[in-house]
């Protein structure tokens, strides 16, 4: 798990990197510090990052997402996030992250994740935005969502 310090300046970077592209706060949250990276980190909806290797690894995910994708910090942190998304939908997802590149954000995207148990859930209203650091380099890929509904056949 990130420090108090590496976790407030990781939600910095997606705090501010949402607020370049959609032009108004995360969440509607001002940027305070480690308060917002608190409250960002223990919210009711999902916010989610990845980085930039080829194959993109998690590099954050909320308790909310934790709970969700139904993984401990150390298990979503070592996994490529395509594993979030079933097989046949990965195709779908990498076209999703390649419009993002592109236009820098999409902000009504939906589909279909499953967690480490294989309990599928429909996201929707998902806005997922690239990253930006401090020079305005890419930095990877973040996602808020707060419309889940889990689907038939789970377990």
């Amino acid at each position: 798990m990130m420090d108090t310090a590496q976790l407030t300046a990781h939600l910095h970077l997606l705090h501010s990197s949402f607020r370049h592209y959609l032009r108004r706060d995360l969440a509607d949250l001002s940027w305070q510090g480690e308060n917002t990276a608190h409250a960002l980190d223990t919210a009711p909806f999902v916010l989610l990052s990845h980085n930039t290797d080829p194959d993109p690894i998690f590099t954050y995910g909320n308790k909310k997402a934790l709970e969700l994708f139904e993984m401990e910090w150390e298990t979503l942190t070592q996994l490529p996030s395509r594993y979030s998304a079933e097989a046949l939908l990965r195709e779908e997802r990498e076209h999703l992250l390649q419009t993002v590149n592109r236009q820098g954000y999409i902000d009504n995207y939906a589909g279909v994740r499953v967690s480490s148990s294989g309990r599928r859930f429909l996201i929707r209203q998902a806005i997922v935005w690239n990253l930006r650091d401090a020079q305005g380099s890419y930095a990877g890929q973040a996602a808020y969502f707060d419309h889940w509904e889990y689907l038939p056949g789970n377990h």
